[in-house]
C-alpha cells in the first residue's frame, strides 16, 4: 500500500536546504542543526534510521572567504565548496555529539550512483554506517564535479539516495511550507495542498518558480525530486525545515507541508523493476535447499547453495537463479562477479575471504536485491 503518512516509516532520508543550514547564507546556523540532531536522535530510539542530505558547504565557503555573492566561475565554486565542506561536517558532529551520536560525510557525484560497482559500495557503505548508529551526512561533492557531471542539486541527490538505500520516505526541509495550488507570492489567497500523488499529471505546472538565492532549487526540483523517489515505492515531504519538532511530528503521523504519494508500496516497486528487466547477464543454479529457501522463506543466497555459475557478469549486474531442473525460480543483483563467483561456489560464507582475498559480503545476493518468481 502506498504511504499515506509518515507514521510506519522506518528508514528516513532528511535533506536539508541552503538557506535553512546556513541561515539564509549568513553562515552555518548551529542552533538549527542542534535542532535536527536532537529530533533524529529522538526518531533512533523509536527505531528509525536517518540518512542526511545536507546543502550549504558552497554558501558556507563564500561566507568564510568573504565574498559578497555566490560566484558563477566553476572554479571559484568548487574552492568554496572545498572551504565550506569542513565546516559543515564539523557542524553536524557538534551538533550530534551531546546525543551520544557519531557523523560521517559522503560526498557523492554523478558517477558513483551511475556506475555498478561504486552504486553498490556507495549503498554497502551506508548500511553499513546505520547499522551501527552512526548518521551519514551526504552532499554532492562539489570540489571535483562540472556542470557536466553534476546531478544538479541536492533535492536530486536526496531522492536517488532514497532510491539508493530503498527508504520509506524522504522528508525535503526548505524555506517553503510546501506545494500551493498557485503561486503564493502572487496570490494571498493560494492554498497549500496537503497531499498529492507523485505522478499527478499537473504537478510541474503547479510548481512553477524558482528557489532562494542562496541554493539551486526551487519547488520544481522538489516535485521532480518527489517523482523520482516514487519510482522505489517512496513518500516524499515537502515541508518548512523551520516548523518545530517536524520530524518527530512527522512520524506521528501529522500532517505538515505536502505528502507526495507514491502508487506502489516499497516491496511491489523494487520486485517489478527486477522481473521487469527482459535480458539477464548470467545465472546461478542453485542446490535444492537453497532453492526452497529462496522461495519459501525469501532467504538470501548464499554461496554454500550454488553448485553452477554461467555467462559474465560484473557485481551489481542482474542474473537469474535457476533450480536444478533450469527452471527460474528468482533473480537478483550479483555481490560478486561471474569470476569470483566460480572461485566461490558451495563455499561457506566464513570462507569467501579465504578464497577471494576479501570478501564484499557474506551473500552471492542480498534477499533485498533478489524478487523471487514463486
Amino acid at each position: 500500500m502506498s504511504i499515506n503518512n509518515l507514521s510506519q516509516v522506518g528508514l528516513l532520508v532528511v535533506k536539508v536546504g541552503s538557506s535553512l543550514v546556513t541561515a539564509g547564507g549568513k553562515g552555518i546556523d548551529q542552533a538549527a542543526l542542534d535542532r535536527w540532531a536532537a529530533q533524529i536522535a529522538e526518531l533512533g530510539k523509536q527505531g528509525v534510521q536517518t540518512v542526511l542530505v545536507s546543502s550549504g558547504a558552497i554558501a558556507e565557503g563564500i561566507k568564510r572567504l568573504g565574498w559578497s555573492k555566490r560566484p558563477t566561475a566553476i572554479n571559484e565554486l568548487q574552492a568554496a565548496a572545498a572551504v565550506g565542506q569542513t565546516g559543515i561536517a564539523q557542524a553536524y558532529e557538534n551538533a550530534f555529539a551531546p546525543h551520544g551520536i557519531r557523523t560521517a560525510q559522503i560526498l557523492l557525484t554523478h558517477d558513483d550512483l551511475s556506475n555498478r560497482t561504486r552504486y553498490l559500495n556507495a549503498r554497502s557503505t551506508l548500511q553499513t554506517l546505520l547499522s551501527k548508529g552512526i548518521v551519514p551526512v551526504i552532499n554532492e561533492n562539489d570540489t571535483v564535479t562540472t556542470d557536466e557531471i553534476k546531478l544538479g542539486d541536492n533535492d536530486t541527490l536526496g531522492a536517488l539516495v532514497t532510491n539508493l538505500i530503498e527508504a520509506d520516505a524522504l522528508v525535503l526541509l526548505t524555506d517553503q511550507k510546501g506545494l500551493y495550488d498557485s503561486d503564493p507570492r502572487k496570490n494571498p489567497q493560494a492554498k497549500l495542498i496537503p497531499t498529492i500523488a507523485a505522478d499527478h499529471p499537473d504537478l510541474e505546472s503547479m510548481a512553477g518558480g524558482a528557489g532562494s538565492s542562496v541554493g539551486t532549487g526551487g519547488m520544481y526540483t522538489k516535485v521532480t525530486a518527489s517523482k523520482r523517489a516514487a519510482l522505489s515505492g517512496a513518500a516524499t515531504v515537502v515541508a518548512w525545515g523551520g516548523e518545530p519538532d517536524i520530524l518527530v511530528r512527522l512520524k506521528q503521523g501529522e500532517s505538515i507541508g505536502t505528502l507526495f504519494t507514491s502508487a506502489h508500496s516499497r516491496v511491489a516497486a523494487r520486485k517489478q523493476w527486477l522481473l521487469g528487466h527482459v535480458q539477464t547477464a548470467g545465472s546461478l543454479t542453485v542446490d535444492s535447499g537453497a532453492a526452497k529457501a529462496l522461495t519459501e522463506q525469501h532467504a538470501s543466497l548464499l554461496p554454500v547453495g550454488c553448485i553452477r555459475a554461467d555467462g559474465h557478469f560484473h557485481r551489481g549486474e542482474l542474473v537469474a537463479i535457476l533450480d536444478t531442473d533450469g527452471k527460474e525460480i528468482a533473480r537478483g543483483l550479483t555481490n560478486y562477479s561471474s569470476g569470483e563467483t566460480a572461485k566461490i561456489l558451495q563455499t561457506p560464507s566464513e570462507r569467501i575471504a579465504e578464497k577471494l582475498g576479501y570478501a564484499h559480503e557474506d551473500e552471492l545476493i542480498h534477499r533485498d536485491n533478489m524478487a523471487s518468481h514463486r
